[in-house]
């Protein structure tokens, strides 16, 4: 009869606790001695350690660095898709107030009504085109005056008006999305 030769399969469980059982991990003095086994004496042990130990903190510091960055950018580019069109918009708003004034002027004559109601509907169409955009005019005229959107270059004493009120508008304002792109000009009660 031939002996079977029989190999022993360790469980990976039965392997953990053999090397938990030998001992976790090693303490810096039983580092130092077997360095000092291996040839190394002990200031040279201390020595590459704290070399280790600033490697170490200068790859954490790196590894911050880079987390901080990937955060920036993706803030920038988040920034930057929802403000793209504001130095377009930021152009045009002079076209818009021209066709305001344009607007506001009263004709006389079947040819200059129908010319304005042109104007009007070519407005109307801008003024769309930049809502969807996330244009929204400022409104001003009858509301306290807010620093954060409009701009006072006109005081007046007006009984008809609380103080500290916006009386008239001069030049509208305008927000993107949440930012003021342009301010409303306005005269302030005082």
């Amino acid at each position: 009869m031939t002996e079977e030769k029989k190999t022993d399969f360790t469980q990976p469980e039965d392997l953990e606790q053999r090397e938990n059982e030998a001992g976790s991990e090693e303490t810096a003095a039983e580092r130092t001695e077997a360095a000092e086994g291996n040839g190394l004496s002990s200031e040279r042990c201390a020595e590459l350690e704290k070399k280790l130990e600033e490697a170490e903190n200068r790859y954490l510091r790196l590894q911050a660095d880079f987390d901080n960055y990937r955060r920036r950018v993706k803030i920038d580019t988040e920034a930057a898709e929802k403000y793209r069109a504001q130095s377009l918009i930021s152009d045009i708003l002079p076209t818009l107030d021209n066709f305001e004034r344009a607007l506001s002027v009263e004709v006389e004559g079947e040819h200059a009504a129908s010319l304005k109601q042109g104007m009007e509907l070519v407005y109307r169409g801008l003024l769309d085109a930049l809502k969807k955009e996330g244009l929204e005019p400022i409104e001003a005229t009858g509301k306290p005056f807010d620093p954060n959107f409009h701009q006072a270059v006109m005081q007046v004493e007006d009984d008809a008006y609380e103080s500290n009120t916006v009386v008239e508008e001069f030049q509208k304002g305008y927000l993107l999305k949440d930012r003021v792109i342009r301010y409303s000009m306005v005269k302030v009660n005082q």
